[in-house]
């Protein structure tokens, strides 16, 4: 009697797994066809985004920084 339990138990366990890898295959398919485009170019672009997203705080705190300075040296030049 437990022996069969842990049989089905088994079989539980390998159809859950076997599910779960045919769900996740349906995903990663689906987003990898998105827009006719393939999946190399959708996995770059993905990994990219975040690359962009910072390049993009720093160009701004570089910009904050150069106009501070300017303003930092326009009151040094006209309290003299």
């Amino acid at each position: 009697m437990e022996e069969h339990k842990a049989v089905i138990g088994a079989l539980f366990f390998i159809l859950l797994v076997v599910g779960a890898n045919f769900i996740m295959y349906g995903i990663v398919r689906g987003a990898a066809q998105s827009k006719g485009k393939g999946f190399w170019e959708t996995f770059t672009k993905a990994m990219n985004t975040s690359t962009k997203k910072k390049n993009n705080d720093m160009d701004e705190l570089r910009k904050k920084m150069e106009e501070l300075q300017k303003g930092g040296k326009e009151d040094n030049n006209t309290s003299r």
